[in-house]
């Protein structure tokens, strides 16, 4: 776990890095200065603010005890193994399998699944899912994948910028202006490649959570095979109009997620598969 949270934040540090040398390139250190000051009143909003703008933007709708039925009473007694406060628990209204955990902190957080995976998997299968989302409530993962969502949206935001005014004439810019025109269309590319290793970090990590607190690995094992089965042909509109929330998934939503390496938002499910089967082996 040490060793993750060591990474996550190596990973965190290279993208404000990152944005600062975008600032640099387009306005020299003044510019650099600006840049990390809008980067973080960006992540200070983020901070108060995500979990509801993400909510908002899937059309999620909160289910109580009386409304969500069995699915609040498993996310309840799950929160409850975890020793976490009871999430927020919301639906959104969509055919693809999916689910998500979002908040600043496991007081302020929340759980969301689609209709589509309360359809396709059995409860037990379910029961592993919500676990995985608790296990990253309880890991603290729903801040750093925002924040990572947050500034890596900045950077390709100032590149933009950079693109469309190149620093003007200011004296204050040491870049040489071809070595800051291939920094402005790498550095999105830079940041969205750095998001993905935060979110591929961080699946593992949930996966082993969410098997302990569910206590069954092989439940979680199923679900992910069967999510990803049916997730390749069920579009998930919103994320692909938003493609930074595609990490917050329990699997990648994106039409788009055949891409190998680098370019995947989570790990190869099969990997996950076999490493929590080699838990249930072990009896985790």
């Amino acid at each position: 776990m040490l060793n993750n949270w060591l990474k996550t934040t190596l990973l965190m540090a290279a993208i404000v890095a990152l944005f600062g040398a975008v600032g640099m390139a387009i306005g020299g250190a003044q510019g650099m200065f600006i840049a990390l000051l809008v980067g973080g009143a960006m992540n200070l909003y983020a901070y108060w603010n995500s979990d509801r703008m993400v909510l908002r933007m899937y059309n999620a709708r909160e289910v109580d005890a009386a409304s969500g039925g069995a699915f609040h009473a498993m996310v309840q007694e799950l929160a409850a193994r975890a020793g976490l406060p009871m999430p927020r628990v919301y639906l959104i209204d969509e055919d693809q399998p999916n689910a998500f955990a979002t908040g600043r902190n496991p007081e302020h957080a929340a759980v969301a699944a689609t209709t589509g995976i309360l359809r396709l998997l059995t409860a037990r299968e379910l029961r592993g899912v919500m676990a995985h989302e608790l296990a990253h409530v309880k890991n603290r993962d729903t801040l750093i994948s925002t924040l990572s969502a947050s500034v890596a949206g900045a950077i390709s935001a100032l590149a933009q910028f950079g693109m469309l005014f190149g620093g003007g004439n200011n004296p204050q810019r040491s870049v040489h202006p071809a070595v800051q025109l291939i920094m402005v269309i790498l550095a999105p590319l830079a940041a969205m490649l750095i998001q993905m290793a935060i979110s591929r970090a961080r699946e593992f990590g949930a996966d082993r959570g969410g098997a302990e607190i569910s206590g069954d690995p092989e439940a979680l094992a199923s679900a992910l095979a069967k999510i990803e089965a049916y997730a390749r042909g069920t579009p998930l509109p919103t994320a692909e109009l938003h493609p930074e929330t595609a990490q917050m998934m329990i699997v990648n939503p994106l039409s788009g997620g055949d891409l190998a390496g680098l370019f995947r938002t989570h790990p190869a499910t099969e990997e996950r598969v076999r490493r929590l089967l080699a838990l249930a082996r072990h009896g985790v």
